[in-house]
Protein backbone atom coordinates (compact mmCIF):
# COMPACT_ATOMS: atom_id res chain seq x y z
CA UNK A 1 0.00 0.00 0.00
CA UNK A 2 1.29 3.36 -1.14
CA UNK A 3 2.13 5.62 2.13
CA UNK A 4 0.14 8.55 0.38
CA UNK A 5 -3.01 6.61 0.45
CA UNK A 6 -2.83 6.92 4.06
CA UNK A 7 -3.84 10.40 4.42
CA UNK A 8 -7.11 12.35 4.76
CA UNK A 9 -8.35 14.48 1.40
CA UNK A 10 -9.53 18.03 2.30
CA UNK A 11 -11.55 19.96 -0.89
CA UNK A 12 -10.40 23.38 -1.79
CA UNK A 13 -10.53 25.83 0.99
CA UNK A 14 -11.70 23.39 3.91
CA UNK A 15 -9.94 24.35 7.05
CA UNK A 16 -7.42 21.46 8.37
CA UNK A 17 -5.99 23.35 11.42
CA UNK A 18 -7.70 26.44 13.05
CA UNK A 19 -6.01 29.11 14.91
CA UNK A 20 -5.88 29.52 18.80
CA UNK A 21 -7.31 25.49 18.58
CA UNK A 22 -5.52 23.08 20.78
CA UNK A 23 -2.89 20.87 19.11
CA UNK A 24 -1.35 17.95 19.27
CA UNK A 25 -0.11 16.61 16.36
CA UNK A 26 1.34 17.80 13.24
CA UNK A 27 0.73 17.02 9.73
CA UNK A 28 2.75 16.18 6.28
CA UNK A 29 1.34 17.26 2.60
CA UNK A 30 1.26 14.72 0.70
CA UNK A 31 -0.11 15.43 -2.74
CA UNK A 32 -1.38 19.31 -3.49
CA UNK A 33 -1.08 23.04 -1.83
CA UNK A 34 -2.08 24.25 1.91
CA UNK A 35 -2.15 27.99 2.92
CA UNK A 36 -1.09 28.78 6.29
CA UNK A 37 -2.93 32.34 7.03
CA UNK A 38 -3.90 33.94 10.57
CA UNK A 39 -6.95 35.83 11.30
CA UNK A 40 -6.96 39.35 13.14
CA UNK A 41 -9.52 41.74 13.47
CA UNK A 42 -11.67 40.23 11.15
CA UNK A 43 -9.34 39.98 8.06
CA UNK A 44 -6.67 37.41 7.05
CA UNK A 45 -2.80 37.45 6.05
CA UNK A 46 -1.03 34.62 4.52
CA UNK A 47 2.42 33.25 5.81
CA UNK A 48 2.66 30.91 3.40
CA UNK A 49 2.12 28.23 1.23
CA UNK A 50 3.56 24.74 1.90
CA UNK A 51 3.53 21.51 -0.44
CA UNK A 52 3.77 18.12 -1.15
CA UNK A 53 6.59 16.79 1.04
CA UNK A 54 6.09 20.06 3.54
CA UNK A 55 5.13 19.75 6.99
CA UNK A 56 2.72 21.78 9.22
CA UNK A 57 1.44 22.23 12.84
CA UNK A 58 5.04 20.76 14.00
CA UNK A 59 5.07 23.25 16.95
CA UNK A 60 2.51 21.20 18.61
CA UNK A 61 4.51 18.44 19.01
CA UNK A 62 7.59 20.61 20.54
CA UNK A 63 5.44 22.98 23.01
CA UNK A 64 2.02 23.16 24.84
CA UNK A 65 0.33 26.35 23.41
CA UNK A 66 -2.72 26.85 21.06
CA UNK A 67 -2.28 26.83 17.06
CA UNK A 68 -0.62 30.24 16.01
CA UNK A 69 -2.18 29.90 12.96
CA UNK A 70 -5.10 28.35 10.69
CA UNK A 71 -3.84 25.93 8.07
CA UNK A 72 -6.34 25.44 4.90
CA UNK A 73 -7.08 23.50 1.38
CA UNK A 74 -5.67 25.13 -1.70
CA UNK A 75 -7.45 22.66 -4.12
CA UNK A 76 -7.39 19.27 -3.55
CA UNK A 77 -4.66 18.13 -0.87
CA UNK A 78 -4.07 14.88 0.96
CA UNK A 79 -2.54 15.38 4.49
CA UNK A 80 -0.93 12.90 6.79
CA UNK A 81 -1.72 13.25 10.42
CA UNK A 82 1.17 12.76 12.58
CA UNK A 83 0.55 12.11 16.75
CA UNK A 84 3.66 13.09 19.21
CA UNK A 85 4.08 9.32 19.99
CA UNK A 86 4.37 8.45 16.11
CA UNK A 87 6.49 11.02 15.40
CA UNK A 88 9.03 10.32 18.65
CA UNK A 89 8.89 6.47 17.64
CA UNK A 90 9.95 8.01 14.19
CA UNK A 91 13.05 9.62 15.24
CA UNK A 92 13.77 6.68 17.16
CA UNK A 93 13.65 4.70 14.24
CA UNK A 94 15.33 7.60 12.22
CA UNK A 95 17.27 9.85 14.15
CA UNK A 96 18.44 12.01 10.89
CA UNK A 97 13.98 12.69 10.84
CA UNK A 98 14.91 15.13 13.70
CA UNK A 99 17.83 16.80 12.06
CA UNK A 100 15.72 17.54 8.68
CA UNK A 101 12.65 19.25 10.98
CA UNK A 102 15.11 21.19 12.26
CA UNK A 103 16.98 22.12 9.73
CA UNK A 104 13.14 23.04 8.06
CA UNK A 105 12.17 25.27 11.55
CA UNK A 106 16.01 26.90 10.84
CA UNK A 107 15.28 27.93 7.86
CA UNK A 108 11.50 29.25 8.29
CA UNK A 109 12.69 31.38 11.16
CA UNK A 110 15.43 32.83 9.09
CA UNK A 111 12.71 33.63 6.50
CA UNK A 112 10.41 35.07 9.10
CA UNK A 113 13.56 37.15 10.48
CA UNK A 114 14.21 38.60 6.87
CA UNK A 115 10.62 39.23 6.66
CA UNK A 116 10.79 41.20 10.06
CA UNK A 117 13.51 42.53 8.73
CA UNK A 118 11.92 44.40 5.52
CA UNK A 119 9.28 45.38 7.16
CA UNK A 120 11.03 47.27 9.55
CA UNK A 121 12.86 49.25 7.23
CA UNK A 122 10.88 49.47 4.31
CA UNK A 123 12.38 47.99 1.74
Amino acid sequence: MKSASLGKVYRDGEKIIAQGEQGDCMYVVQEGEVEVYVEKGGSEVRLAVRREGDFIGEMAIFEREVRSASVRALGSARILTIDKRNFLRRIQEDPSLAFRIVQTMSGRIRELSEEVTRLKCGS
